[in-house]
């Protein structure tokens, strides 16, 4: 072996261990989540912050337990370490819309150390209705339109917005419990979904909230003011507007209750007309044989396809988070420069 070629190896070996090993020199930030479905949601999130000088490593409240949820979370910032190696990311719920009417409100929003989604969660956000399509395309390889997915969560969300700000106005107030979300939701469910028919599930949890709004009208008479001060509140100031309703309402119940059971109608019509599609084509049964199990291989699970949905990236919801950790980061770079 000559020496040139020994000497490239090694100058090679050194520069691809100082690239293993850059990641040491790099300031460390850890960024708690509430549960492992955040930990990629997240990951995404917070990679595009990272650079020669910083890097995330996203985990959960503790090595040591398994503890999970929004509480655990917030129970770091009493550690001295929070805001300078360590941060909170979390679910924004309620809290964000409730502006401090709880303590655990109240320490979200306060915070610059903790991030929140705004909406209510990461489910709402992979739920983010223009993207939907695409979620399509990568369940079932076909990218035919057949939905309109912001036509139907845009009339979807006009059919709850009154009543979402009366579970709103229930929140802000010692009463919740006269108005919870679990009641909310049953409401709102759209109940059996036919592609054929879309609107009529929307009709009918039009005429459901109608009658619920109607109902909390009569037993709150002097409500009229705030309710309608909130309601400007909540779209002047904070983003919820009549299209974009279901972005703010339980993450759990908008993807299980309502994003899956109509991706499925979806999914289930594009992969009959892949497989039409083949059929046709096919010249002899061995290649339709053939051709039929190669698609059927390559379909994907729809939830778990939503849960690796990052088409969020264009809404509000999201920017607003861009801008909350870019803020963070440049203040962390201020005072580092001070120092």
């Amino acid at each position: 072996m000559s020496k040139r070629l020994r000497d490239n190896i090694s100058s090679g070996y050194v520069e691809a261990a100082n690239r293993l090993n850059s990641r040491k020199s790099r300031r460390r930030i850890v960024a708690y989540v509430e549960s492992y479905d955040d930990v990629f949601f997240w990951r995404t999130v917070l990679a595009n912050y990272e650079n020669d000088s910083r890097y995330f490593e996203v985990m959960l409240p503790s090595r040591k337990k398994l503890e999970r949820g929004k509480k655990s979370v917030l129970m770091n910032l009493l550690s001295e370490k929070a805001g300078n190696d360590m941060i909170c990311c979390v679910d924004a719920d309620y809290d964000y819309l409730i502006k401090g009417a709880t303590e655990t409100s109240l320490r979200m929003m306060q915070s610059p150390f903790v991030f929140h989604t705004y909406a209510y969660s990461i489910e709402n956000l992979q739920c983010y209705a223009p993207s939907l399509h695409n979620v399509c395309v990568a369940a079932t390889l076909n990218d035919k339109r057949i939905f309109d997915f912001e036509e139907f969560f845009s009339q979807y969300s006009e059919s709850i917005f009154h009543l979402f700000v009366w579970s709103i106005w229930h929140y802000r107030r010692p009463i919740y419990g006269n108005f919870t979300i679990t009641e909310f939701n049953k409401v709102i469910e759209i109940g059996k979904f036919s592609l054929n028919n879309p609107m009529q599930c929307i009709q009918n949890v039009r005429r459901k909230a109608y009658n619920k709004v109607g109902w909390l009208q009569k037993k709150y008479p002097d409500a009229k003011e705030s309710y309608l001060a909130l309601k400007k509140e909540l779209m002047e100031e904070m983003g919820v507007t009549p299209a974009t309703t279901y972005l703010y309402i339980q993450g759990h119940h908008l993807f299980d209750k309502v994003a899956v059971p109509v991706l499925d109608k979806v999914c289930s019509q594009l992969i009959q007309e892949r497989e039409k599609e083949i059929r046709c084509q096919s010249v002899h049964s061995t290649q339709l044989r053939n051709e039929l199990a190669s698609y059927n291989h390559s379909l994907q699970d729809i939830p778990q396809m939503l849960k690796k949905n990052a088409g969020y990236f264009m809404s509000e919801p999201f920017k607003w988070i861009q801008e909350d950790i870019k803020t963070y980061l440049d203040g962390q770079q201020s005072q580092t420069l001070q120092k």
